[in-house]
């Protein structure tokens, strides 16, 4: 007997929405440094085939998502040596970081292109007793690692950064490096291991694509996803936990496309649809009087110089 619709959709909602909560928490971590990061799509793109082609190399897809968390990582250290170090400006680096990683991919993944590696496939794990619970077993315990590792990540971040002395290192370096230097702070360093966290955890939201979501390369696999993390940052109000509500939301305008095909809409409207609501929210959120409570970190985007006030 075949599940419900509601648990079909819900199913590949969280599915959608995993790739999603890993960029996101990865950018919030970023950002709660004072590093603005708009170079998540090429982060993503370069892990994504990174994790294929090594997945491939190796037969074992754990070792691909190593190597696209550790592409990822060192792909964004250029852009905080040229935010921390040089002192450029951040957005002009993460932008540009966002066309190098998808022209670097594309071009590493293009031997890559329609093949297809069955032992490249990261295998879905049956959670023993609570699988088997009708309806939510299937929604929520027979989920790839990534959905599992996005889930305990994200829980794991937010007690660190609420709940620990690193954490108020981090927020404090990125609400007031100067005041954070004073105490003795390495402003540098805390903005180089969170530019870099950052960076992993995109990298792992590309591998989920290749080696979980579509089980291959192609050009163009994130489909906008790094800037659709971008603003899910802010819907999040850089908080961790309020990630998984924004990411799971739009995994399930992802796969909205997909529902509504059979009712005659233009593939066009539909493939805008998590485009639109990422507008949507944003406007909405600005409607209610959201935006008076959001406090983003008061350094964002700033450079910082050893002895500044």
């Amino acid at each position: 007997m075949s599940d419900p619709i509601v648990v079909t959709v819900l199913d590949r909602a969280l599915a959608a929405g995993t790739p999603l909560l890993l960029g996101t928490l990865g950018e919030i971590v970023a950002e709660r440094s004072g590093i603005l990061n708009l170079g998540v799509e090429g982060m993503m793109s370069v892990g994504a085939v990174t994790g294929f082609m090594t997945a491939v190399a190796t037969g074992s897809p754990w070792m691909g998502l190593l190597a696209a968390v550790a592409a990822g990582a060192a792909v964004s250290l250029l852009h905080a040596f040229a935010s921390i170090t040089l002192r450029a400006n951040q957005v002009v680096s993460g932008l540009a970081l966002a066309m190098l990683g998808v022209g670097l991919s594309g071009l590493l993944g293009k031997p890559y292109i329609g093949v297809a590696a069955a032992d490249a496939k990261m295998a879905v794990v049956r959670v023993p007793w609570l699988s088997e619970l009708p309806w939510i077993g299937r929604i929520l315990f027979v989920k790839d690692p990534f959905f599992y590792l996005a889930i305990a990540l994200g829980i794991v971040l937010w007690f660190l950064l609420a709940h620990t002395r690193w954490g108020v290192r981090v927020r404090s370096v990125g609400e007031n490096p100067a005041a954070a230097e004073v105490q003795g702070v390495s402003v540098a360093g805390v903005r180089y291991l969170c530019t870099a966290i950052g960076g992993g955890l995109a990298g792992m939201a590309g591998a989920h694509l290749s080696l979980a979501y579509s089980n291959s390369w192609s050009e163009g696999l994130t489909g906008g996803r790094g800037w659709i993390v971008i603003a899910l940052t802010i819907f999040a109000l850089w908080n961790p936990l309020r990630a998984f509500l924004g990411a799971f939301l739009f995994g399930g305008v992802f796969v909205l496309q997909y529902v509504l095909q059979p009712l005659g809409i233009p593939p066009n409207l539909l493939g805008a649809l998590p485009y639109v609501a990422t507008l949507l929210v944003l406007v909405l959120g600005g409607v209610r009087g959201d935006l008076r409570h959001l406090a983003s970190p008061e350094a964002l985007g700033e450079s910082f110089a050893r002895g500044e006030k």
